[in-house]
């Protein structure tokens, strides 16, 4: 396609927006605040947004693309599974396209994510790149040619919400996740699951972010915390490789940005590879923050 981008990231507390040239480019972004809990006020805040950052980059009618937490369900056309609750069961992607005037498409913020930096960013180049958010929550994204992959049932990428691969005894049953099930992958690898798995080892409450402080400072309770989130990290990780073998792995998300963890990851997956050999490049998002917008904007680059 040859005219302008737009990729709007419709967050739980924010909506950021951006307009991509053709080329790639930015040319406008901005971010407002998310209307939480008002379903009509969230459908006005993005058009409000669009018509502001079309103004903005001196443009009118640019595809539009939106990553949000959840997805459409096939069947029905509702969003299912969003973290942004106010959207369960309503034709966001309809309305949207409503208030806008013009066609839409509304994919997973985690796929999103993965078409940004298989487009270009950490994985352009690459087939078949996963992408995995690690943050308050725990998810990924699949994207093959450029393409998102979203799965029949639009559940591709969920594996957050998979148990840990080859527990120990001491990790039975697991912490309790939110789905009602217990020991999944995100209440281990998320931000939050670090801090708990600190807080029951040493009784101490302390954020990720202040646990890898610790852990460079060479705290023994922190570097020993950090152990084992790498080590848990590795068969998360390793158990998708012996379904998927994609060709790029890149992280995304808060604890992404921790040197270790990308440094430390090969020898922690390689154990629990099914293969003689584990090659596959681990890298840190490219675009970090805005990397979900762009891959939003990404959207329309081929026809579906």
């Amino acid at each position: 396609m040859s005219r302008a981008r737009i990729g709007i990231d419709f967050g739980g507390t924010k909506i950021a927006g951006i307009v991509l040239a053709p080329d790639g480019r930015t040319l406008a972004t901005q971010r407002i605040p998310t209307p939480r809990g008002d379903y009509a006020g969230s459908l006005a805040a993005i058009a409000a947004l669009v018509t502001a950052i079309e103004a903005e980059a001196g443009i009118t009618g640019a595809s539009v693309g939106i990553g949000m937490p959840g997805a459409v369900a096939p069947a029905t056309g509702l969003i299912k599974n969003a973290n942004s609750t106010w959207l369960i069961g309503r034709p966001f992607e309809a309305d949207v396209a409503r208030a806008l005037g013009r066609p839409v498409r509304v994919e997973n913020d985690a796929n999103c994510l993965a078409v940004s930096e298989a487009t270009d960013g950490a994985g352009a180049g690459a087939h078949l790149v996963w992408a995995v958010i690690l943050g308050t929550g725990v998810g990924s994204g699949i994207a093959i040619g450029g393409r998102p992959l979203s799965g029949r049932g639009r559940v591709s990428g969920e594996w957050g919400h998979n148990p840990l691969p080859w527990p120990r005894d001491d990790e039975r049953p697991g912490p309790a996740c939110y789905c009602g099930r217990h020991g999944c992958i995100e209440t281990w690898l998320s931000g939050p699951g670090i801090a708990a798995d600190h807080a029951r080892s040493t009784g101490q409450t302390l954020s990720g972010e202040a646990i890898v402080a610790a852990m460079r400072a060479g705290e023994p309770a922190a570097h020993h915390t950090f152990a084992r989130y790498l080590d848990r990290m590795g068969r998360g990780i390793a158990h998708v490789v012996n379904i998927l073998d994609p060709d790029v792995i890149v992280l995304g998300g808060g604890l992404s940005r921790v040197p270790e963890l990308i440094d430390g990851l090969p020898a922690a997956i390689t154990p629990h590879v099914f293969s003689d050999v584990f090659d596959t490049p681990v890298r840190a998002s490219l675009h970090g923050d805005a990397s979900g917008v762009r891959g939003a904007a990404w959207l329309w680059e081929v026809p579906i």
